[in-house]
């Protein structure tokens, strides 16, 4: 059985699978050894790793390229993010083929354009299902006939009206599941009021992001399951947590506040993660 057809097991299962986002190769390896059934992976926190001023910044090249150090490094399913496929629908044809190549399980491909502006922009829904359909066609031909498509839309951005953004959001999700995606991703959902919204008006499989800044205190994870939420997306947590783990780590490096780390133990892999994650 092939990653993507793992990954379609575990989606069709009935169960809430919860995705942490890797970075990098050794959060990606954290992730499995956590328990974690499969791994996702996102423009965002590259960008943050990188260094970077913008997820835009983030070239085709180094996406390929950290994501598939991320897919040698783990056994689970690992599903690449394709931003909005790197171009029209002609581009994405190579670009879904090289993540393939790859070795992805799957991929998202949204329908915002980052362009700084605000309300968010978005485009054409005709352009966005055919690039769903070329998706699907591009997997297809690769003989992965259980790759699994994200949709993404971010349509609760795209007008300063958030009752409109969601009635729009909720039309385009329902679009791209129509269109071939194995489900959809509402992106912005603050409250839990509106999660139940969209588990209830969209007529298939829906991913939710958590733990965000702007609805961590408004909903759980068993709040998603309750829901019935297919998949939860949690794109920001780790590497927020391990930049706010080194700033507290170089805080203590002055003067004698390295003894106030409370023992060594507690500050380094003991012997056995060091051989979980082989180092």
């Amino acid at each position: 059985m092939n990653k993507s057809s793992i990954l379609k097991k575990l989606l069709n299962s009935g169960k809430t699978l919860i995705m942490p986002d890797a970075y990098d190769a050794i959060s990606a390896k954290l992730i499995e050894k956590a328990g974690f059934k499969a791994v996702q992976c996102s423009g965002y926190s590259f960008s943050i790793a990188a260094g970077y001023k913008s997820e835009i910044d983030v070239t085709l090249d180094e996406n390929i390229e950290w994501t598939r150090r991320i897919v040698k490094s783990v056994n689970v399913p690992v599903m690449a993010d394709a931003e909005d496929g790197y171009g029209g629908p002609e581009e994405v044809i190579e670009t879904v083929d090289r993540f393939i190549r790859a070795g992805v399980a799957g991929l998202n491909i949204e329908d915002q354009i980052m362009d700084g502006r605000k309300p968010l922009s978005i485009i054409d829904e005709d352009l966005m299902l055919q690039k769903i359909i070329i998706t699907r066609e591009t997997a297809e031909a690769e003989g992965n006939h259980d790759f699994i498509i994200n949709g993404r839309t971010d349509a609760l951005r795209s007008t300063e009206n958030r009752d409109e953004g969601l009635e729009i959001a909720i039309h385009r999700a329902n679009q791209y599941l129509e269109a071939g995606a194995d489900l959809t991703f509402v992106t912005y959902v603050e409250t839990l009021e509106e999660v139940k919204k969209i588990t209830e008006e969209v007529k298939g499989p829906v991913s939710i992001a958590a733990g965000m800044p702007y609805n961590i205190q408004n909903f759980s994870i068993n709040n998603l399951r309750e829901c019935g939420v297919t998949r939860i997306s949690l794109p920001t947590l780790l590497i927020f947590s391990s930049l706010q783990g080194i700033r507290s780590s170089l805080e203590h490096l002055d003067g004698d506040k390295l003894l106030e780390f409370s023992n060594r133990d507690s500050l380094y892999p003991n012997n056995e993660l060091m051989k979980l994650l082989k180092l």
